[in-house]
C-alpha cells in the first residue's frame, strides 16, 4: 500500500495540485505538446514511460493534458493516478478504424457506450454492466462536434456506440489469428447492429470512471472504414486528429460554463 500512497504518483509522477479537474487524454505523447497549446500558459508537469503531462488553463480554470499509450492498462493507470491528483472531468481523443458505412475517413464519432471486446473493464465492472460516458460530457462533445462540422464527407459528426478491443491486428487480419471463429461472428454482429467504429481505450476509461464515480467521455477521428474497404467502396483516408482537439477543448469549455451555473 505504500507505494500507491506515496505524495508522487508511482506511474504519471504527478502529485495533487500538478493536474487540473479537466484533463484531455490523447494517446499519443507526442499529441501532447499540440493540445496543450490550445491552453492558456499551459507547461509540462511530468513525462514517464508513455505518460507526457501539461498544465494550463481554460476560461480561468486549470487543465490538463495527459497521454495514456496504447490500450485499455495504460489508460486505466494514468486515469486512476489522475483521480487520486485530484481531476474528475476526462475527455478520451483518439483515432479509430470505421465499422459502420455511413462513417468516411475524417468524420468525428463522440460514443455514447462502448461495446468491452477488451480485458480491463472486466476488472472494474461485472460484464453484464455497460460501460458509458457521462451524460454531460457526451453532451458538451456532440455539441462542440456539430460546430465543427458540416454535412459532407469526412467532415460529419456521429453520435453511437464504439467498439473496444486489446488487438489492432485482430480487426485489421483476423484471418490471420486462431481466434479467427471466435472474433469474424462477433465483429458481423457488431456491425450489422450499427456500431460506428473500433478503438482501444474507451470501455476502460468508461469504466474507470463509472466505478470511481468521475465523468468522462471520448471523440474519435475515424481514420479510415475498413468496412468500406472490404466492399470496393471509397475510402477515405485521414490523419489528422486536429478537428478532435478543438472538439476537447470546446467542450471542456462547455463543461467549465456549466459546472460554474450549477
Amino acid at each position: 500500500m505504500a507505494l500507491i500512497q506515496d505524495e508522487v504518483r508511482f506511474h504519471l509522477r504527478i502529485k495533487t495540485g500538478d493536474v487540473g479537474r479537466y484533463v484531455i487524454l490523447p494517446g499519443d505523447p507526442g499529441r501532447v505538446p499540440k493540445i496543450a497549446a490550445l491552453l492558456d500558459d499551459a507547461v509540462q508537469v511530468a513525462q514517464n514511460r508513455e505518460y507526457n503531462i501539461y498544465t494550463g488553463s481554460l476560461n480561468g480554470e486549470k487543465v490538463s493534458v495527459c497521454s495514456t499509450g496504447i490500450g485499455g492498462p495504460s489508460a486505466a493507470i494514468a486515469v486512476e493516478e489522475l483521480i487520486m491528483s485530484g481531476s474528475d472531468t476526462f475527455i478520451r481523443i483518439g483515432t479509430s478504424g470505421g465499422m459502420d458505412m455511413k462513417v468516411i475517413g475524417g468524420d468525428l464519432v463522440v460514443a455514447s457506450g462502448s461495446i468491452r471486446s477488451e480485458g480491463t473493464s472486466r476488472e472494474y465492472l461485472p460484464i453484464e454492466y455497460p460501460a458509458v460516458p457521462d451524460f454531460d460530457v457526451m453532451c458538451a462533445l456532440k455539441q462542440a462536434g456539430d460546430a465543427l462540422s458540416s454535412d459532407e464527407d469526412g467532415n460529419r459528426c456521429h453520435v453511437g456506440v464504439v467498439h473496444c478491443k486489446d488487438s489492432f491486428y485482430g480487426e485489421i487480419d483476423p484471418n490471420g489469428v486462431p481466434a479467427f471463429a471466435t472474433l469474424a461472428p462477433a465483429w458481423e454482429a457488431y456491425v450489422r447492429a450499427g456500431c460506428l467504429t473500433s478503438e482501444m481505450e474507451s470501455a476502460a476509461l468508461f469504466a474507470v470512471a463509472e466505478a470511481r464515480h468521475v465523468r468522462a467521455g471520448a471523440v474519435f477521428t475515424a481514420l479510415w472504414n475498413v468496412e468500406r474497404s472490404k466492399k470496393g467502396l471509397p475510402d477515405k483516408v485521414c490523419e489528422s486528429s486536429e478537428r478532435a482537439i478543438k472538439c476537447s477543448v470546446e467542450a471542456i469549455k462547455i463543461l467549465i460554463e456549466k459546472d460554474r451555473k450549477g
